[in-house]
C-alpha cells in the first residue's frame, strides 16, 4: 500500500510508525510543512511542501517585526500557514497514495484536503485530543471546519472515560507505536553507583526544567543523584533559558550531578534511555509526549504531569507515576517514592517495558488505520 502523511514537520514520534510500514513492504511519503532541527530520516525523508508566498512574507514580518520578542511567534504558522495548492496537488497525485492522514485541524490542513478534492483518496484526520472530552465544541465555526476536515479522527491519548467525558462521532484511539528497546533482564541499573534521573525537554520556560532542578537541589544532601536533561536549544529564547538553568546550577552547587545536553541525534539518544534508573518529564500543558514511551521501551519508569496527553500509557505505582500538572511538592513526592525503593524503580521498569510490548505494537496501528481507511473521507 501507499501511505501519505502531511504534518507540520517529521517528528521523531512518526519514525516508529515509518520504520514499521517500510519494514512490512508498504511506500511512504510524508509531507511537512518546515524541516526541525532534529529529525530522523533513517526510513522515510520528508517532502517540504512549505508555504505559500503569500503566507511567508506574512509571517516574516509578523515573526522578526511585529513580534520580535515573543519567544512563541513562530507558532502562528501552525494554525494559519497554508501551502501553494498546486504544489500539494502535485505531491499527492504524483505519489497516488491508498490513504492519507492528516494531522490537525488547521487552515495548511483545510487548503490540503481543499487541493485534492477529486482524486478520491481515502482521507482520516490525525490529531492529539484525547478520544474522551470533556466538550465536543459545536458551534458554526467548529462545525464549518469539521466539514472540510476527515470525518474519521485518530489519536494517541486516550483520555478518561467516565461521568461528564464525551467522544466524537468517527474518533478512534490509535496508540504511539514504539519498539521495545532494552529488556529488564538486560539493562544495567545504577551506573556508577547512583540513581541516575533523565529529562528529555526543549529548553523553554513550559518544560519546568528549572522546577525539577530545584528539586534536586532540595534531595542531594540525602540521595545519591545525577540528573541528565537532553533537550533541544534551536533559538535565542531557548538558548537564554539554558543560560538560566546553567547559572541556578553553579550557584547551587550540582556541577557535578546535573549535565545538560542539547541537539542531540536522535540515535544519540539511546545510551541516554540506557544508562536512565528514572524518567522525568515536568512538563505542564503537554499535548502528548511521546518521551516517556521511549523511556519505558528500555525498561525505565517514567514520571509525567497528570494534564500530559501520554499520561494515559502510565499505571500508577506499576510502570511510573503521575504528578500534579505545576506541582513542584507533588513532583516531589512522586520522585521520592521511586528513588527510596530501588528495587520498585526495577519492577516498574519491567512493567513499563511489557507496556511497550503488548500495547504499542505497529500491527495494532496498521490494523486499526485499515479500519479507518474503510469508513474514510473520499472526497
Amino acid at each position: 500500500m501507499r501511505f501519505l502523511y502531511v504534518a507540520h514537520r517529521y517528528h521523531t514520534n512518526q519514525a516508529p510508525i515509518m520504520k514499521g510500514l517500510v519494514e512490512h513492504g508498504h511506500s511512504v511519503c510524508f509531507v511537512s510543512h518546515y524541516q526541525g532541527k532534529l529529525e530522523d530520516y533513517a526510513y522515510v525523508t520528508p517532502v517540504v511542501a512549505g508555504y505559500s508566498g503569500l503566507f511567508s512574507a506574512v509571517n516574516w514580518i509578523y515573526v522578526h517585526i511585529l513580534q520580535r520578542k515573543n519567544s512563541k511567534a513562530c507558532d502562528m504558522r501552525l494554525k494559519y500557514g497554508f501551502p501553494s495548492m498546486r504544489r500539494v496537488r502535485k505531491i499527492v497525485s504524483d505519489f497516488g497514495p491508498d490513504v492519507m492522514i492528516i494531522r490537525e485541524r488547521s487552515v495548511y490542513s483545510i487548503f490540503t484536503c481543499l487541493a485534492c478534492r477529486g482524486l478520491h483518496i481515502p482521507m482520516i484526520l490525525y490529531n492529539q485530543s484525547p478520544l474522551w472530552e470533556d466538550e465536543i465544541k459545536n458551534d458554526l465555526p467548529h462545525r464549518i471546519v469539521k466539514s472540510l476536515l476527515p470525518p474519521v479522527r485518530i489519536t494517541p491519548v486516550l483520555g478518561v472515560e467516565g461521568e461528564g467525558k464525551v467522544k466524537e462521532e468517527g474518533a478512534v484511539f490509535v496508540p504511539f507505536v514504539m519498539e521495545p528497546r532494552l529488556s529488564p533482564k538486560e539493562k544495567k541499573w545504577f551506573q556508577n553507583g547512583k540513581i541516575n534521573i533523565l529529562c528529555v525537554a526543549k529548553y523553554e520556560e513550559r518544560k519546568n526544567i528549572l522546577m525539577l532542578l530545584e528539586i534536586l537541589s532540595r534531595l542531594a544532601d540525602e540521595y545519591n543523584l545525577t540528573l541528565t536533561v537532553a533537550g533541544e536549544c534551536a533559538d535565542h529564547f531557548e538558548r537564554a533559558y539554558k543560560e538560566k538553568l546553567e547559572r541556578f546550577i553553579s550557584e547551587n552547587g550540582l556541577t557535578k550531578r546535573v549535565t545538560l545536553l542539547e541537539n542531540l541525534a536522535h540515535q544519540d539518544m539511546e545510551e541516554l534511555y540506557a544508562c536512565a534508573d528514572l524518567f522525568v518529564l515536568p512538563s505542564t500543558r503537554e499535548p502528548a509526549s511521546v518521551s516517556q514511551l521511549e523511556a519505558m521501551s528500555f525498561s525505565v519508569p517514567a514520571i509525567c504531569s497528570d494534564t500530559n496527553g501520554t499520561s494515559c500509557y502510565i499505571i500508577e505505582g506499576m510502570n511510573g507515576y503521575r504528578f500534579q500538572d505545576n506541582n513542584k511538592e507533588d513532583l516531589q513526592r512522586v520522585i521520592l517514592k521511586c528513588i527510596s525503593d530501588p528495587d520498585k524503580l526495577k519492577a516498574m521498569g519491567a512493567n513499563g517495558y511489557k507496556e511497550i510490548e503488548e500495547n504499542c505494537k505497529f500491527d495494532i496501528y496498521y490494523e486499526k488505520i485499515i479500519a479507518c481507511m474503510e469508513k474514510g473521507d473520499h472526497r
